[in-house]
């Protein structure tokens, strides 16, 4: 290249030529976040199939009426208003992080420099680069002056590459020190972040098996729906004669008590109040399921780099080499010296300063900053006394020669992951090249990286749990399992390369399934071990913070991301840590298991509901009788029942374990229970109409008699679920019986719900049936207890 044109590229773009990119689409046009706009999160908690079938048979009693009959209609309302609010709530979170993140590049144009947004950067731009300063696209360095660049948030190496003219540079990393300036070579969707980015956008759903169990119950649910429908339209038209709106009335009666209406809306209240919750912790999750899903989690992977240490190191041990030189107490002043000399250190002179704070009466004369070419820093003095000193503080490879002994003793400590650094006393000046030739070893300065305070104990309950813990790191493999020994973390003696992972899924599967410490790991294989772990079974929570970590966030059946984290992966991630504490996640897990446990509690009273509705339903069918009831008796016999007290057992603690097959077990209390309710309310119903006459005029009294009968069945499966019974739910199994009472006695609520009892013995009838129906609900329970042992 000429002279010329490398000197028209460092001052920069004209304003013609900036122009020009632009009209040719050579912008920086970054991808659009992965986390849904307001209108798509809207759709996706209004069209779904609950609320399309309970929408529809609301729409038909505001045709039919009266209102009284609709009360189930306002389930729908509250259970899409829940998810809206939440996952907007999540996305205003989200989007104000990533304008209080967002970098204001400084570029060169026309020779002058100016701050722009980032998508106002064109490929070409000259952009310049201080310390702390984000890469915001790919580049090539023309200008260099001790540039040092952290690409931990794109490869998880932790130490700073020092970069010259003519080397790369890639969005997603930020500078540690000096300074310089580059070309923007790729910009937009071609830039390296956002390439990772793109890959990850489409957004993702949260696997949930709550949501899919009751995903499931709604299918059974509609394909019974739709022969009762048809059934009970026919059967109600030809029993009510002309009584058109009669019949549409106990059709909509007969099939809404069908859909558990409220196991959806409940299962919303417990995930949003455990998001609540878990958000006065500083913990976002960003979908309702995902406090679900870490529950279920049996193996989390983690990013070493930002997840378990933290941005900086400390000194761990000060080893003195020669007491002539410098003995323990004074190597601390001069360290202490050294680190209050320098007004912009590195990260391991920051540890030291963080260590030895700065002696009175040190002045320093002269002082030589850290450079990545010398690998050493240094400082002359004026010591208290008026002697005067020179002190070097750098690698010790550099300052040693290459035969001295004690370099076996850094060795040792650099196998260990841990860095080693030399204080060393010089009579030459700072500045001269042979300054490093001439020195006398006082001490060495022993860092570790500073690992999260909390990392230790979340850990130690993981392992407790049950969950294995997988380190994955882009660092060398050496320093990962130091640093994952220090945690406790099992297998942490034997770290593996990555870059000899096979790569094969089984073969693959297998390796990291028997590892828990890998190195030198790239993003793409990050994402196929969390894929390998999938394959053989598990279920696998991701957390990290880089760039990096983004496609195996994505594809985990978890994704944690730190608040400090890249945009990208606070997006993709179902749960962020605002407050970059790895000690929320055992919260997360307890939040889980509460909402798991309690919801597969409930969930028998809901489908025992759903049971003895459709075995009702096609009794009526077959015997040509009006269905028992209007939708006004399901909504009082849901509420009292079901509704209220699932809500209260939903919010209650529960400390159980996951355990997967929610449809499959719940079913198996909620078949027996339903049977028994359906048939013996039926069967009163039945009795009700002979002793009656089943005459118009006395359906009153025979739907009262019948929802005596189911009351009381009903109110007797939850005093099975509830157990065990402690005071506050034996008040408020009492309360609901009340209501019950008041509903039956009160002339008000006798009008409104349409309920009477008449005379003495069909309502002692209808307390035998049910008394009988309750002892077979006893044995059901305990055979359930003796053969099933895994029954909720």
């Amino acid at each position: 290249m000429a002279a010329g044109e490398a000197a028209s590229r460092v001052r920069g773009l004209t304003e013609a030529e900036v122009a020009e990119r632009v009209r040719r689409g050579e912008v920086n046009d970054v991808p659009v976040r992965s986390s849904r706009s307001a209108g798509e999160i809207v759709r996706a908690n209004v069209f779904t199939l609950f609320n399309a079938i309970m929408g529809t048979l609301f729409a038909i009693i505001l045709v039919v009426g009266p209102l009284q009959d609709g009360l189930f209609g306002f389930v729908v309302l509250f259970n899409a208003l829940i998810g809206i609010v939440q996952e907007l709530r999540a996305k205003r979170t989200l989007d104000n992080l990533a304008v209080i993140g967002e970098a204001r590049p400084t570029v060169r144009r026309d020779g002058a420099a100016r701050e722009v947004a980032t998508s106002d950067i064109v490929l070409g731009d000259v952009i310049e680069l201080g310390p702390g300063d984000k890469i915001v696209v790919d580049g090539e360095v023309v200008e260099a002056d001790g540039l040092e660049i952290d690409e931990s948030l794109l490869t998880g190496e932790a130490d700073p590459v020092v970069k010259e003219p003519g080397g790369v540079v890639m969005s997603g990393s930020f500078v540690v020190a000096g300074g310089g300036a580059f070309t923007a070579t790729r910009v937009g969707r071609e830039a390296y972040a956002a390439q990772l980015a793109e890959e990850a956008s489409r957004f993702t759903l949260v696997n949930s098996e709550l949501r899919n169990g009751i995903g499931r119950i709604l299918r059974i649910c509609v394909s019974l729906m739709i022969p009762a429908a048809i059934g009970l339209v026919v059967s109600q038209l030809v029993v009510e004669d002309s009584d058109t709106f009669e019949a549409v009335r106990r059709m909509v009666a007969g099939i809404v008590v069908m859909v558990p209406e409220g196991l959806v809306l409940i299962t919303s209240v417990a995930f949003a109040i455990g998001v609540i919750r878990l958000g006065r912790q500083q913990c976002l999750v960003q979908e309702l399921p995902a406090i679900e899903g870490l529950a279920r989690v049996d193996v989390v992977c983690l990013d070493k780099t930002g997840t378990l240490t933290e941005g900086g190191m400390d000194v761990s041990e000060l080893r003195v080499l020669d007491a002539d030189q410098a003995d323990d107490a004074r190597a601390r002043r001069v360290l202490g010296a050294l680190g209050a000399s320098d007004p912009r250190p590195n990260a391991s002179l920051q540890a030291v300063i963080e260590a030895y704070p700065g002696p009175d009466g040190w002045r320093a004369t002269a002082t030589l900053p850290f450079s990545s070419a010398r690998k050493y820093s240094g400082a002359a003095f004026t010591e208290p006394d008026g002697a005067r000193s020179a002190w070097l503080l750098g690698a010790p490879d550099v300052l040693l020669p290459a035969d001295d002994r004690r370099l076996a003793a850094v060795d040792e400590l650099n196998a260990r992951g841990l860095r080693v650094l030399l204080l060393a006393r010089t009579e030459g000046e700072l500045d001269a090249p042979a300054a490093a030739e001439d020195v006398s070893p006082a001490a060495l300065v022993v860092l570790e990286q500073r690992m999260r305070p909390e990392a230790p104990d979340t850990l130690r309950y993981f392992a407790e749990q049950s969950v294995d813990a997988k380190v994955i790191s882009g660092d060398n493999a050496v320093s990962v399992g130091a640093v994952a020994g220090r945690l406790g973390i099992p297998g942490a003696e034997a770290p593996v390369d990555a870059r000899r992972l096979p790569a094969a899924q089984r073969e693959m599967g297998e390796a990291v399934e028997g590892g828990a410490v890998f190195g030198r790991v790239t993003p793409q294989q990050k994402r196929e071990m969390v894929g390998a772990l999938q394959s053989r079974g598990h279920t696998v929570a991701m957390t990290g913070d880089g760039v990096n970590d983004v496609l195996a966030l994505k594809d985990a059946d978890i994704g944690v991301s730190m608040g400090s984290g890249s945009e990208a992966t606070r997006a993709v991630a179902q749960i962020v840590l605002l407050n970059n504490s790895f000690a929320t996640l055992p919260s997360v897990v307890a939040e889980g298991r509460r909402v798991i446990g309690n919801i597969e509690r409930v969930a028998n009273l809901f489908l025992t509901k759903t049971v003895y509705s459709v075995f009702m339903a096609f009794a009526v069918i077959v015997t040509a009788v009006p269905y028992p009831f209007l939708p006004r008796h399901m909504t009082l016999l849901s509420t009292l029942t079901i509704g209220t007290p699932a809500f209260f057992l939903a919010l209650a603690p529960n400390r159980e374990r996951a355990r997967p097959h929610f449809v499959r077990r719940v079913l198996r209390l909620a078949v027996p229970f339903g049977l028994i309710a359906g048939a013996a309310t039926f069967a009163v119903y039945v009795v009700a109409r002979a002793h009656y006459g089943g005459t118009g005029a006395t359906r009153e009294a025979e739907t009262s008699a019948a929802t005596l009968t189911l009351f009381l069945i009903a109110l007797w499966v939850l005093v099975i679920v509830a157990r065990p019974l402690t005071w506050w739910r034996v008040l408020l199994i009492a309360t609901m019986a009340a209501g019950f009472v008041l509903a039956m006695t009160l002339p008000a609520a006798q009008e409104f719900f349409e309920l009477h009892l008449r005379g003495r013995q069909m309502p002692l009838t209808a307390l035998g049936v049910a008394a009988v129906a309750c002892v077979l609900l006893e044995v059901a329970w305990r055979l359930m207890l003796r053969h099933v042992p895994d029954v909720p």
